[in-house]
């Protein structure tokens, strides 16, 4: 089964999440979502594959979630939407295989998606 990371490549748990599947030959589908920003829908697809709530895939270190976000409580849609328009606050980097998705902190938590 085709597997998908949503990967920075200036992010060093994203580059060893990736190798980690490269060395399992492993070729996956890499988005670097910075580049081509994953869409509402899509976005809303990895939270359910996750199991997790919205605000859970926050990056709640970076600038613009200091200055824009912190303290607020907004929906789980609303969480979406700040990550569609400011993609820098997505977790990363998430591995999707099927139905099932894992962040990759640390990198070998994408083993559970191979073993699965």
């Amino acid at each position: 089964m085709q597997m998908k990371i949503y990967h920075n490549p200036r992010c060093r748990k994203s580059r060893e999440s990736l190798n980690l599947l490269n060395e399992r030959e492993i070729k996956p589908e890499i988005v670097e979502y910075l580049k081509d920003n994953p869409s509402f829908d899509e976005l809303r697809s990895i939270v359910a594959k996750l199991g997790i709530k919205s605000f859970e895939l926050i990056r709640k270190g970076e600038q613009v979630f200091k200055e824009n976000y912190k303290g607020k409580d907004l929906t789980d849609d609303e969480w979406i939407q700040a990550m569609v328009d400011n993609p820098i606050l997505i977790e990363r980097p998430i591995v999707v295989k099927g139905d099932r998705a894992v962040i990759g902190r640390p990198p070998e938590k994408v083993l559970t998606l191979i073993n699965s």
